[in-house]
């Protein structure tokens, strides 16, 4: 099927960032009932072990973009080697007030400051049990998980540990997410102390929870990329020591340094694309260098080709996600960064 994102994408970027993807999400579902989707070429087996889990290919979603698990199937149709969705919170929650999404194409950037909204870990669930991915155990699926914005950040760990329990059984893994910039104080809990104690409940809540379902489910924590070497090597001590199975390295920034001048640049939230590339590249780096061969690291963070995609795995990704290149350049960058990563031609 020849890519007709480029015909499609003037028309999406017309409208409101937010409209556009209410629109989008659902005609993509409707496509892949209708078996469109199955015209969009999917990248070649290339399976990775990881984490105890195969892996059909390294390319995977990042959460953001499905934040309820409602288009879990028609996600999976583009080729993604796993799906991440989220970011959940026990009590559903509106967000932030409107206009909260922009775009920066100049910079192939997004600006969000969307604040978790999503409709609860409870009907977070129901869609994740109503999707034949997960009925049929097609591929691999990670769920996000947060914080209500209310919760006081002295009682954080109470959502965590309510929603990772609400989710372990459905997961392939679960992400604890502590590097949002738009939920208030949150990466606070990315300090030394307080993510000891934050592992400490999570991990003994994993142990059991892997007893009580007789299946271990890996836990991989979510940094921002805003941190220096210094906490890069306390995060990464953090992770041996309590045994988390995996980081993704990185969240959005809150830097402006790449977009200073441009339409949106100063609005408030993360910014997330091209801006952000070199940014969780050297977070990923030092995660490496601190971290060794003792968990693996899932690179993400302004993959708008495949030659973007190599350069994560060549800094020290196990696998890498994508986002905002998915909105910038459509479904053939699912594609190209598989090839990239498999080294073969697209």
């Amino acid at each position: 099927m020849p890519d007709i994102y480029p015909l499609v994408r003037p028309l999406l970027f017309a409208l409101d960032a937010e409209q556009a993807h209410h629109l989008t999400m659902p005609a993509l579902r409707h496509a892949q009932r209708l078996g469109l989707t199955g015209l969009i070429r999917r990248p070649a087996a290339d399976p990775r072990d990881v984490m105890g889990i195969r892996f059909p290919n390294p390319v995977g979603l990042a959460a953001g973009l499905d934040k309820d698990g409602a288009y879990i199937d028609a996600l999976a149709a583009l080729g993604f080697g796993f799906i991440e969705i989220g970011t959940v919170t026990p009590r559903a929650q509106a967000g932030n007030p409107r206009p909260r999404m922009f775009r920066l194409p100049q910079a192939n950037a997004i600006i969000n400051r969307l604040g978790f909204n999503n409709g609860g870990v409870d009907a977070f669930v129901r869609n994740v049990q109503s999707s034949r991915f997960y009925q049929e155990r097609t591929g691999v699926l990670g769920l996000n998980i947060g914080k209500n914005l209310d919760t006081p950040i002295e009682r954080a760990a109470e959502d965590y540990l309510h929603c990772l329990r609400k989710v372990y059984p459905y997961a392939s893994y679960v992400t604890v997410n502590v590097s949002s910039p738009n939920t208030k104080n949150l990466r606070q809990l990315q300090g030394a102390s307080e993510l000891d104690d934050l592992l400490t409940q999570l991990k003994t809540a994993q142990r059991a929870l892997a007893d009580q379902h007789q299946r271990y489910v890996p836990l991989v924590l979510k940094i921002a990329p805003d941190i220096d070497d210094e906490q890069i090597k306390t995060i990464a001590d953090a992770l041996m020591r309590h045994g988390i199975d995996g980081v993704i390295a990185t969240n959005t920034t809150i830097t402006r340094d790449a977009v200073t001048g441009m339409t949106h640049g100063e609005e408030a939230g993360g910014l997330s694309g091209e801006p952000v590339f070199a940014l969780s590249n050297r977070v990923i780096a030092g995660l490496k260098s601190a971290l060794g061969d003792a968990l693996p690291i899932i690179g993400v963070g302004g993959i708008m080709s495949g030659a973007d995609a190599k350069v994560k795995s060549d800094a020290g990704a196990s696998l890498v996600q994508i986002y905002s290149g998915l909105i910038y350049r459509g479904p053939v960058l699912v594609q190209e960064a598989a090839a990239a990563l498999k080294g073969v031609p697209i």
